[in-house]
C-alpha cells in the first residue's frame, strides 16, 4: 500500500457517502472514499467504480445521456476539482491517479459557419485511459483519445491524440517528452 492510502483514515462520515452514493450509482465497489461536494450528475446509475477508489473534493461526474458511462478501475484516485463528462464512454483503468482539476469529456461541438453554434450536432468518440497512469493537474483530455498503460500527462497539458503505453507527454498540444525507465 502507498503512503498516501496508507494515511487515508475512513471516517463515519465517508461510509455515510458510500452508504448515500451506492443506492444511486450503477455500480459501487468496496472501501469507496467520496469526499464532499462531489457530485454524480445526470444519468448515475450509467457510472460504475470498482473498489478503492478515493474522489476528492468537488469533483464532477456526468453521464450526459442515457447510452452513454463512465467506468473507473480500482485503486484510482480521482483528485480535487477534476471533471469527468461523458457522452458516449469514459473509462479509466485501474492504479491511475489524477491530479487536481483535470478535465476529461469526450465529446465536442460541430462548428459550420451558417449555423447557430448552440444548434449544433455533438461531435463524441470514447476516451480510454489504461492502467498505472499519472494524470498531472490541470489537464485536459479530449475525445477519442487512448492513453496507454503506465503513462504520463504533464500538468497543464491538452491531450488530443494517443498515448503509447509508458510514454511522458506534456504541452498544448501534449507531445511526446520522454518514457518511463
Amino acid at each position: 500500500m502507498n503512503q498516501f492510502r496508507k494515511n487515508i483514515k475512513y471516517t463515519w462520515i465517508h461510509k455515510i457517502r458510500y452508504f448515500f452514493y451506492k443506492l444511486k450509482l450503477g455500480k459501487s465497489g468496496k472501501n469507496i472514499i467520496i469526499e464532499r461536494n462531489v457530485e454524480f450528475l445526470r444519468h448515475p446509475k450509467k457510472i460504475f467504480l470498482e473498489n478503492n477508489i478515493y474522489i476528492k473534493e468537488g469533483s464532477k461526474m456526468c453521464v450526459c445521456n442515457p447510452e452513454a458511462n463512465i467506468k473507473i478501475g480500482e485503486n484510482t484516485t480521482i483528485g480535487y476539482y477534476t471533471f469527468i463528462f461523458a457522452s458516449e464512454s469514459i473509462t479509466i483503468g485501474k492504479n491511475c491517479m489524477i491530479a487536481p482539476y483535470v478535465y476529461i469529456v469526450d465529446s465536442d461541438h460541430g462548428i459550420k459557419k451558417n449555423t447557430l453554434m448552440n444548434s449544433q450536432s455533438n461531435i463524441s468518440q470514447p476516451i480510454k485511459i489504461g492502467n498505472d497512469v499519472w494524470i498531472a493537474a490541470k489537464v485536459t483530455i479530449l475525445k477519442g483519445v487512448e492513453i496507454g498503460d503506465g503513462a504520463v500527462v504533464a500538468a497543464n497539458s491538452v491531450v488530443n491524440k494517443n498515448i503509447p503505453p509508458y510514454e511522458i507527454h506534456g504541452g498544448i498540444p501534449a507531445k511526446k517528452i520522454g518514457e518511463r525507465k
